[in-house]
């Protein structure tokens, strides 16, 4: 009786407490600093550690400097493709609260989680370029990788989960289940989630799965965001045609209906 009526409003409480609005600007500029933090701490990284030394160059490489920095390929690769995600997660969550309308504590708090995991992308980096070689540790160093952009893009889908469920709160229309961006947010933000778990079940498959294979495929995800765009406005329009075309089956079915009924009340 009592008990399960207090338990009740406890729940109720806690429910409105994560349901409270949060200021969007604020956790926004938070976000963005963040992620600013972290492409330049890789920047420093990047810079710290891969760059050849003069006396190196003249002496092992007969001063050619383009030469040195290719034994540093590996590095720079790995580098290329941590930026190129962290800039598309970035991308992914400006168009996310572009077309959140409130933010809740709820959200912030899954923003929160997602950052903590956005803030393990250099960790990722340094893994990836130090056990670059073919061995057990290249492919944890890859899985961990995996790991972590998974956690940092599933919280961000689940924030766009938590806006659906008060959609008329706190969406933007185009948004909102049948908007004209509902499809395309979809499958953006279920993009590299599904990416870093086929990866990571790659790397449990392939013997022959790399580092190299690894940024590579993070570097063609931008490329896989504009064939994404294409395909679903392909697949709506054709789904809106087979639609148009159906109801204009109806119609004229309705139509031979009607006429045959006058037809026979005349004869």
């Amino acid at each position: 009786g009592e008990r399960d009526e207090e338990e009740h409003r406890s729940l109720e409480t806690f429910t409105f407490y994560l349901s409270e609005p949060l200021s969007k600007e604020r956790v926004e500029a938070f976000s963005d600093g963040v992620y600013a933090i972290v492409a330049t701490l890789l920047i420093l990284d990047i810079c710290e550690d891969n760059v050849p030394d003069p006396g190196e160059v003249r002496e092992k490489f007969h001063d050619s400097l383009l030469e040195a920095l290719s034994e540093y390929g590996p590095n720079y690769l790995a580098y290329f493709g941590s930026f190129v995600t962290i800039g598309l997660l970035w991308f992914v969550h400006h168009s996310l609260f572009l077309y959140l309308t409130k933010a809740t504590r709820l959200m912030g708090l899954l923003n929160i989680l997602s950052l903590a995991f956005i803030g393990g992308l250099p960790l990722a980096y340094q893994l990836t370029s130090e056990f670059a070689e073919r061995s057990h540790n290249e492919i944890e160093a890859i899985q961990v990788s995996c790991v972590i952009t998974f956690f940092a893009s599933i919280f961000q889908f689940a924030i766009w989960t938590t806006a659906l469920l008060h959609e008329r709160e706190t969406l933007h229309p185009f948004a909102r289940y049948g908007g004209k961006e509902h499809a395309f947010m979809f499958a953006k933000l279920a993009l590299y989630p599904c990416v870093s778990l086929g990866a990571f079940f790659l790397t449990c498959l392939l013997s022959e799965f790399s580092t190299a294979i690894f940024h590579l495929m993070q570097i063609v995800i931008p490329f896989a965001f504009l064939a994404l765009r294409i395909f679903v406005r392909i697949s709506l329009a054709i789904i809106k045609s087979v639609m148009s075309l159906s109801r204009r089956k109806v119609v004229l079915l309705e139509e031979e209906e009607a006429c045959l009924s006058s037809g026979e009340t005349l004869s």
